[in-house]
This record gives C-alpha cells, sequence and structure tokens, in this order.
C-alpha cells in the first residue's frame, strides 16, 4: 500500500492544490515522471507498476478534463537512469536472481535496445520541453523514455 500511497495519492494530492491556481490563470503544465512499468510491466515491479499505471491514468483524465482550461498534463515514462535509485535496483535484482551486480547490470543492458542506462539529463531535456510553449499541443501524452526496454529480456 505505501507505493499506492506514495507513487499514486501524493501525485494526485499534489495535482489538486495546483489546479485551482492553474485554472484561474487559464495556463499551466504539469509534467508527472512516472516509471515505465505503468506502461511495460513486470512482475518482479508489480506494486510500483500498478501504481504508475494508475498515475497514467490519472494523467489522462486530467488532460481531458483540463485541457479546456489551459491545463496541460502529461507523464515522463524513463526506464532505467543512471542514479543512485537505479544502483540500489540494480542491487536488489542481482540479490533476488542470485547473481552478481556486474551480470544484472548486462541483463538491465540486453533488455535495452541502444545498450545503455540513460542519463539525468536526457529525462530533464524532455521535462524542459514539454514545459515549454513548443509543446503547447502536448497533451495527456505519456512519453516513455527507455531506449525501447523490452523488459520480459530480464526473466533470467
Amino acid at each position: 500500500m505505501s507505493s499506492l500511497n506514495l507513487k499514486f495519492m501524493g501525485y494526485v494530492r499534489t495535482v489538486r492544490a495546483v489546479i485551482p491556481h492553474m485554472r484561474e490563470r487559464g495556463e499551466g503544465v504539469i509534467v508527472l515522471v512516472v516509471g515505465n512499468d505503468g506502461l511495460k510491466p513486470s512482475y518482479w515491479e508489480m506494486t510500483a507498476g500498478v501504481a504508475n499505471a494508475a498515475d497514467i491514468n490519472f494523467a489522462s483524465s486530467v488532460a481531458e478534463q483540463y485541457g479546456r482550461y489551459g491545463v496541460r498534463i502529461n507523464t515522463v515514462n524513463p526506464g532505467p537512469v543512471n542514479t543512485d535509485r537505479w544502483d540500489g535496483l540494480e542491487k536488489a535484482f542481482a540479490r533476488d536472481k542470485k547473481i552478481e551486480q556486474d551480470a544484472a547490470h548486462e541483463v538491465a543492458l540486453s533488455s535495452i535496445p541502444v545498450h545503455r542506462i540513460a542519463e539525468p539529463h536526457e529525462v530533464a531535456a524532455l521535462v524542459a520541453f514539454l514545459t515549454s510553449p513548443r509543446a503547447a499541443m502536448i497533451n495527456g501524452a505519456h512519453i516513455p523514455i527507455d531506449g525501447a526496454q523490452r523488459k520480459a529480456l530480464m526473466d533470467v
């Protein structure tokens, strides 16, 4: 339940807090960063995936409801990103699969056709674009930034 409370209800509470102000101004942009497991489920991330799928559904609903008031909302859906969090997830994956972390890293890379982990600045650049006037017609989109990751290949 903590994933639902943190990952889902955290976004719901935040969006509910800002929407009235954006609606009053007649404009606003919200970008939720929601892991790609909301779009590409995997059994080892089931609880987080369910919460992320709820986030995606929530964002779609808000986009439809508030777009007419000049408020846009989209999700950015990263796969593995070179952060401390990813390092911890990779270590947990290695432990669960009873393999070394280097092997877990190779398994992750083999699931990504571009064969590398995303860098934080790449995710930030996508978020910055979505908040810019150049993205004025993008509302209710869910954009993976995961190098076309195929999670089924991680089932070692």
